[in-house]
């Protein structure tokens, strides 16, 4: 496996990829947007693991290269700002889609992004955006918050949130105003909700239950195996 850190154009910032893959030829790239820690070692095994799958993986940087938090911590201070200001957030998004197809082992006619928490939001606002440059947006436990953009047309992507009905961060009634919106703005989309299942239940590390930030293995793996399918679904039109 081939894995390299590369420095991009992020927008108004440098950035700093985490990319990954096998083999040689143009393959179809997957984003992977980071949660509120920044971009770790969480993204990189992700990256990896889309590798095994046959595509580039690439782990994205909304922060700036070097600007990382802790996992274990309060990031609200690198993410709210990005929250507060989704024109930048989109900006930054953007930026990183064009290094994506830069890149000579990317198909740049196919190309999906994936997000967890903070970053599931990322990818949700790069498909509001209506861009047709991208064929799948996954969101992992993301924050379901509007953008307060004026999207106007349909969402071109196909759009998948996977969603603890428990998550204390998004709860039921934003889950259903997402799937509204979604509907308004004529997207291909599906919401998988599990049961008994709270925020940050794909991170291995996620033990708070006080916060609700709690690891679920059944979950995780449904989720991915959803992830799996769609992407081979949305890689195939």
């Amino acid at each position: 496996m081939t894995e390299i850190f590369q420095d991009y154009q992020g927008g108004d910032i440098i950035s700093e990829a985490f990319i990954a893959y096998e083999g040689d030829g143009k393959k179809p790239a997957v984003l992977i947007s980071h949660a509120w820690a920044g971009q770790g070692d969480f993204d990189q095994n992700i990256a990896r693991n889309l590798a095994k799958l046959g595509y580039v993986g690439i782990a994205i940087d909304v922060y700036g290269k070097g600007v990382r938090g802790d996992p274990a911590g309060d990031n609200t201070h690198f993410m709210m700002p990005l929250v507060q200001d989704r024109a930048k957030l989109l900006g930054r998004l953007n930026g990183t889609l064009k290094f994506a197809q830069s890149l000579n082992i990317v198909d740049k006619s196919k190309i999906a992004i994936i997000g967890f928490c903070f970053g599931g939001m990322c990818a949700m606002d790069l498909a509001r955006s209506g861009t047709d440059e991208i064929k799948a947006a996954i969101s992992f436990h993301g924050l379901f918050y509007p953008n307060g953009l004026d999207n106007d047309g349909d969402i071109k992507a196909k759009v998948l949130a996977c969603h603890g009905f428990n998550d204390p961060l998004a709860l039921p009634e934003a889950m259903v105003d997402w799937c509204k919106e979604m509907t308004a703005r004529n997207a291909d989309w599906q919401l998988h909700a599990f049961g008994g299942t709270s925020h940050a239940f794909t991170n291995p590390h996620a033990k708070n239950h006080d916060a609700g930030l709690v690891y679920n293995e059944r979950s995780a793996k449904r989720a991915f195996a959803l992830m799996e399918a769609h992407l081979k679904e949305a890689f195939m039109d």
